[in-house]
């Protein structure tokens, strides 16, 4: 098995959502609410801690949607949300990952949600790692992290968040 270092620990990954949070509510303070979209399934518990601390830090309304999608054949199996995607519709968006390397899944993420009329649509990474083969980036990232394509981050979300590069 590979040697894995420690990126993040557990208190730096809570300090970046707690920082992501605060940001998200700095750029949509004036909106009504914000509609968090969680790529299933990391991107998703990412999404659900950041909506608990904004409802708890903040008086921005926040609705949490989980996205299913295949991140291997995102065009194989169609994506899926938990609410109709009209719901959307009109509303500040923000599209939530736990890394982002290629930029194929976060592409096809919000190319899904593009196909009805948003208000805007915001990006969010905790790990970018800037191997970007179509042309998407995060708006708002965690820890920017340049490696070499043979490494793999691993974020593993429990008790103890932690950010692995092996």
């Amino acid at each position: 098995m590979p040697n894995k270092t420690i990126v993040l620990d557990h208190d730096r990954v809570q300090r970046k959502l707690v920082r992501i949070a605060h940001q998200l509510h700095e750029e949509n303070c004036d909106e009504g609410g914000i509609v968090l979209v969680g790529i299933a399934p990391r991107g998703l518990t990412l999404a659900k801690r950041l909506a608990e601390r904004i409802g708890t830090d903040t008086d921005l309304a926040v609705q949490l949607v989980e996205l299913k999608l295949d991140k291997d054949a995102p065009l194989e199996r169609p994506a899926g949300l938990s609410v109709e995607p009209s719901a959307l519709r009109d509303k500040v968006v923000v599209l939530v990952d736990d890394v982002l390397m290629s930029g194929r899944t976060l592409m096809h993420a919000a190319s899904f949600l593009v196909q009805v009329p948003l208000k805007k649509l915001t990006t969010v990474v905790l790990v970018d790692r800037r191997h970007r083969t179509y042309p998407i980036r995060a708006d708002i990232v965690g820890l920017t992290l340049s490696t070499t394509v043979q490494e793999h981050i691993s974020v593993e979300l429990g008790r103890k968040d932690t950010v692995y590069l092996s």
